[in-house]
């Protein structure tokens, strides 16, 4: 979609277009809301501080779309292309790597309550698997701090994706 064309959507196609990136209403409503801008650069700087910071229950809401890394979702859908795109760099076939990464989702799971969330565009299953094994030692107030800043940098990778100038 084009920058022009979003800044002269209706606000409900504007939050449709808006919401497969992060689930987050108070982050959809404020993006919106702050139309037009004047720039893709602006809009995604806007985005990178909109809502901030999310809330615990904003940020396990938005968890609930995310799925585990190494695990591609088969739904239909823009957030599933999203996230099957993102994960590219894992690669099913490469076994060890798949074994250890389902052992640090379990691991981490039983820890922390909730999936593994990693920015995984541009990252190789090995980075991926180095910050799972390094992010299971942190506290879990640390981890929310981790996994809200995460959220906020997928959001924004999502809305890079969907918005050309």
């Amino acid at each position: 979609m084009q920058l022009a064309e979003f800044n002269a959507a209706d606000p409900d196609a504007a939050r449709a277009t808006l919401r497969p990136c992060i689930d987050v209403t108070r982050w959809v409503d404020a993006v919106a809301d702050a139309r037009p801008f004047a720039s893709r650069d602006a809009l995604l700087e806007f985005a990178a501080q909109a809502a901030d910071p999310f809330s615990p229950a904003e940020v396990e809401a938005a968890m609930a779309h995310h799925p585990r890394i190494g695990e591609r979702p088969t739904a239909a859908g823009t957030e599933a292309s999203m996230s099957r795109s993102e994960q590219a760099g894992v690669d099913p076939a490469d076994t060890a790597v798949a074994e250890a990464l389902a052992r640090g989702n379990r691991a981490y799971e039983e820890k922390f309550g909730r999936v593994f969330l990693i920015r995984a565009a541009g990252r190789t299953a090995p980075e991926i698997l180095q910050a799972l094994d390094s992010r299971l030692t942190n506290s879990p107030e640390t981890e929310d701090t981790i996994v809200a800043r995460q959220l906020r940098e997928i959001a924004v990778l999502r809305l890079e994706g969907l918005i050309s100038e």
